[in-house]
């Protein structure tokens, strides 16, 4: 590898990964109160392990929803696909150990200044697109993301029935002067049945790889590994412990862009570590998206109780076509970077976000009824022309 030329590595992780199976329950929750109430607030934990669920944390809504919490919990992890000894959506314990949300925070965020609610917590987030795919994605995170989904499709359609809900990807891409020129190497580690030999796995798995893949690029056969160890029958959480939100770079950009200091499942909007990650998000694909730049950064920093972010950080990273300064303030004056305003530009409070907990938070098509609205590069236009039209900022 040379100074133009390198390699670079991003996994994903499925549904029925241990971690993802914590934060498709807490998702689950949260998208139950906001359903009843979009007003509730809800930071919702889970842990699994073997044939057992603990979930907990601080809401604030209707009663309705706290005694059905048990319910929601088995149909999440039946929808999964989880029928196995070790776990199982009818026979696993639930335990559910939400309790009410503290009287101080509640009073900092319902009692902001100027009309508007404060942050729900201090923190920093980041922001990031690219326009080396159509989505606006890194390439390797949306590959590796599309491994996986397509394989959980097949499974949970009864097209695939080798193939169990535990399962892991990693794509190495080469890049060349800053874009992605071909595959260096994947990797796929998928649990199976117990009478499934290494030989079906090889065989099943690989269409899905191939499928994955650009149109007319290839992998070498002896840079593609599945199942390495050769076997993984026990997997999920019987296999190992899951827990909410330590999926973090799965969930955003595959490491190609920084993380705040947040995890996003089983928060309501009124927590910025999730509402602000999406409209930083949406800020940096709609400055792409304008042709304003190749690649954007955005960060984002807030104080518990305090409307408006602290801070706005544009790094276009050599690649912009105009002031990152002047862009930060008229991206701030475009979009009101308050929690309700927020909530209010993406449609934040809806339920929405068990869709969310696996495959990746960005690089996603947004819904008809609202999900994935911060996808929507519907300010690009007016943040071109504001700069002289988008043939003039390409210039």
């Amino acid at each position: 590898m040379t100074q133009n030329t390198w390699l670079f590595t991003s996994e994903s992780v499925s549904e029925g990964h241990p971690d993802k199976v914590c934060d498709r329950i807490s998702d689950t929750i949260l998208d139950a109160f906001l359903a009843e109430d979009p007003n509730a607030r809800v930071a919702c934990e889970t842990l699994t392990t073997t044939n057992h669920v603990t979930v907990a944390g601080e809401v604030r809504g209707p009663q309705t929803v706290l005694e059905s919490v048990e319910e929601l919990v088995r149909a999440a992890v039946k929808d999964i696909g989880y029928e196995q000894e070790g776990f199982h959506w009818k026979t696993m314990e639930v335990v559910n150990r939400l309790h009410q949300q503290s009287a101080d925070i509640a009073m900092g965020v319902d009692e902001g200044d100027k009309g508007e609610e404060g942050a729900g917590d201090q923190g920093i987030m980041f922001g990031y697109a690219c326009n080396e795919t159509e989505e606006l994605m890194p390439m390797p995170i949306l590959l590796s993301h599309k491994i996986l989904r397509t394989m959980a499709e097949a499974r949970k359609a009864g097209k695939e029935q080798r193939l169990q809900p535990d399962s892991k990807s990693q794509v190495t891409l080469k890049y060349e002067k800053g874009r992605p020129v071909g595959i260096d190497a994947v990797v796929v580690s998928t649990q199976h049945g117990e009478n499934v030999s290494q030989e079906d796995v090889c065989d099943a798995v690989l269409p899905f790889i191939l499928h994955a893949l650009p149109a007319g690029w290839t992998v070498p056969e002896n840079r593609i590994y599945i199942n390495p160890t050769g076997r993984f029958v026990i997997g999920g959480p019987d296999g190992d412990s899951g827990l909410t939100g330590r999926k973090i770079i799965v969930d955003t950009y595959g490491g190609a862009a920084p993380h705040g200091g947040g995890a996003f499942s089983g928060k309501d909007p009124t927590k910025v570590d999730r509402s602000a990650a999406y409209a930083s998000r949406y800020l940096a694909k709609n400055v792409v998206a304008a042709g304003l730049a190749d690649k954007c950064l955005i960060q984002l920093a807030y104080a518990i109780g305090v409307p408006d972010p602290v801070a706005v950080y544009v790094d276009t990273q050599g690649t912009g076509k105009v002031d990152e300064v002047l862009l930060g303030k008229t991206l701030r004056d475009m979009v009101r970077l308050t929690p309700r305003g927020i909530r209010e530009q993406l449609g934040l409070i809806k339920p929405i976000y068990a869709r969310t907990a696996a495959y990746g938070h960005f690089g996603r098509t947004p819904d008809q009824d609202g999900g994935f609205g911060w996808e929507k590069t519907d300010i690009a236009d007016d943040l071109a022309q504001h700069y002289g039209g988008r043939a003039d900022a390409a210039e």
